[in-house]
């Protein structure tokens, strides 16, 4: 008898625990987002509004799993804020993700500009970017770039910024030094100050990192940003940007010129999509042309473009064991160096009749 109720008790046991544990799993797989993708709905908590009576409205929009899943959730969380507003939820969000946009409050603003500004743009592609999403000119940025009093505030405000951005014969004094991202703005009346303001502060955060190393370097953070912003363009389709720092480095210290392209369109003011350039342009002594002797064992007075966090740590890293002075690469990514000129040609002329010459685009 007693044998029988032992077993009756583990039973019991054993099932309680099995509901337990089904329902642990039923409650987790149902706070998950219903979707992977990243739809968005408007949603609106009206004043006065609670979690439950918004709770069936999350349903109904198709935002949630199951409502009583979401009650325990709050409930078990000790959740009771919420905001009123509207709101831009997203179909990945997960109950967790959700709870948190309500306590935090109505963030949604219908003015706001997102504006991205790509690697590699030098300063006239952002100040027509700027132009075409807010309702400043072209004209408002370079004006901007000219006004000492301006930067001279970003010197003292800045530790990576000093008096090199002034030198003469610099076409745009901040080219280099905006970090290109992604960035939202309060309205299209943002001014072009405040702009930079968040695109420097966000330079900021990418080099501090790095800034015990930026120190011992024998460049200072000028030079630095003009080399990166050079293998930005250079290195855009390679898969070997420290490969080719290091050429650039190797180039340097034997008091060659860097012989990039990149650097002569810039020094023309010309888009590398719209022509070949012509040989006086090629030898033009100019601060920017690297292809002319005139730079032999120099780096160009600035930046060209607007460099990744990638081109700026291959500056910093070099492949150390690159003894290479010349480098192509692909239409795959796939980057090729050579020691002599005649090799490099030879590299280059089997990719063209391979059909895997890269073209800038």
């Amino acid at each position: 008898m007693k044998k029988i109720v032992v077993i009756s008790i583990s039973s019991i046991v054993i099932g309680l625990l099995v509901v337990i544990l089904g329902f642990i799993v039923f409650y987790n797989i149902n706070l998950k987002a219903v979707s992977s993708n990243s739809d968005e709905v408007e949603f609106m908590v009206e004043s006065g509004s609670t979690y439950n009576n918004v709770i069936s409205k999350l349903k109904q929009e198709g935002l949630i799993r199951n409502e009583l899943c979401f009650k325990l959730y709050i409930k078990f969380n000790k959740i009771n804020k919420i905001e009123a507003g509207k709101y831009v939820l997203k179909r990945n969000m997960d109950v967790k993700d959700i709870v948190e946009v309500f306590s935090k409050g109505n963030t949604y603003n219908p003015d706001a500009v997102v504006i991205t500004f790509k690697e590699g743009k030098h300063m006239r592609s952002i100040a027509s970017t700027i132009s075409k999403y807010t309702n400043n000119i072209e004209n408002d940025v370079f004006d901007l770039l000219k006004d000492e009093k301006y930067l001279d505030s970003l010197i003292n405000d800045y530790w990576f910024i000093d008096s090199s951005i002034k030198k003469s014969g610099i076409y745009y004094s901040l080219e280099g030094y905006l970090y290109p991202n992604t960035y939202e703005f309060k309205n299209k009346d943002v001014t072009v100050e405040e702009i930079f303001k968040v695109m420097l502060d966000e330079m900021e955060k990418v080099l501090t990192p790095y800034k015990s190393d930026i120190e011992k370097s024998k460049f200072n953070v000028h030079e630095i940003l003009t080399l990166a912003s050079i293998v930005e363009l250079e290195g855009a389709s390679s898969d070997d940007r420290a490969g080719i720092a290091q050429v650039f480095y190797n180039r340097l210290n034997a008091n060659w010129s860097l012989g990039s392209d990149v650097t002569t369109y810039y020094a023309e003011k010309i888009e590398l999509t719209d022509r070949d350039l012509y040989k006086s342009e090629i030898d033009e002594a100019n601060d920017y042309n690297t292809r002319s002797s005139y730079l032999a064992g120099k780096l160009p007075i600035g930046p060209i473009c607007n460099p990744s966090v990638e081109s700026i740590k291959a500056v910093l890293y070099p492949d150390s064991s690159n003894d290479n002075f010349y480098f192509v690469a692909d239409k795959n990514g796939e980057t090729y160096f050579s020691k002599t000129y005649e090799e490099h040609i030879e590299t280059r002329d089997r990719l063209i009749n391979e059909g895997l010459w890269n073209t800038y685009e």
